[in-house]
């Protein structure tokens, strides 16, 4: 057991349930945030209660924050690991002369807006533990795009801007790095009424040149490393199997 504190935002599901759960198996303390209480639910009854707080909230909008880390703060007096996770799991929006204000600014305030309002209402309890250090998780879709992504990626591009103006000014005490999972199977991860297995083409895993989809786990081994890597700040680290460094062909 470690006496270190991490919160997760997005923790009920997918990559954030994944490192919930590899932070917890490291000994950790760890909060979850998320707007999904039944997977919240689930995962209470998984962990043990000393170790494991998990707490409804949704992360773009300032009130639920700003109540969700005064619980946080009445549970420990410091954290030494932020990772502003959240956000909306499906890019594709449609063509953008259907996309409405409504659902742009939805994505930009699931990952964009609450990794603003999460770092800024944890500052106190990061100061605390300082060195400490706050993970955004962004996407290799901040650099190279897919059709109709036009909210998810501006979004995440934002959050990678973000991590470096935000090391710049938060360090030396805070450390921020950005995180940029490519393909990521999150299947496994999901709540139990959601969960499903995957299964991949010859042509899915050949898009890696590592030959396989990129699995929770190896962002979770990302993060661990960045929240002890102490000279590495304002970055973004790619987590792609390769997948964006390859040149592909029209055939």
């Amino acid at each position: 057991m470690t006496d270190r504190t991490a919160i997760i935002t997005g923790g009920g599901a997918g990559i954030g349930r994944g490192l919930v759960m590899h932070f917890i198996g490291l000994g950790w303390r760890v909060a979850a945030l998320d707007i999904d209480a039944e997977a919240l639910a689930e995962l209470s009854g998984l962990l043990p209660a000393d170790r494991f707080l998990a707490v409804e909230c949704d992360v773009g909008k300032e009130a639920p924050v700003r109540a969700a880390f005064a619980t946080i703060a009445k549970w420990t007096e410091s954290v030494d690991l932020l990772v502003n996770n959240a956000g909306i799991a499906n890019p594709f929006v449609g063509p953008l002369e259907d996309l409405t204000l409504d659902r742009w600014q939805a994505a930009i305030d699931a990952s964009l807006t609450a990794a603003f309002l999460c770092t800024r209402e944890a500052l106190p309890l990061l100061r605390k533990a300082a060195p400490s250090c706050v993970v955004h998780m962004s996407s290799t879709r901040a650099h190279q795009s897919e059709p109709h992504t036009y909210a998810y990626a501006a979004a995440k591009g934002g959050v990678s801007a973000l991590a470096h103006a935000m090391a710049i000014s938060l360090g030396p005490d805070i450390r921020v790095n950005a995180v940029l999972p490519g393909w990521i199977e999150t299947g496994p991860w999901q709540k139990a009424a959601k969960r499903r297995e995957p299964a991949y083409s010859a042509e899915d895993t050949g898009q890696h040149p590592v030959g396989r989809v990129g699995t929770v786990e190896d962002i979770a081994g990302a993060v661990e490393w960045l929240a002890g890597a102490g000279f590495v700040t304002g970055q973004e680290i790619v987590v792609d199997g390769g997948m964006t460094k390859r040149m592909i062909y029209a055939e």
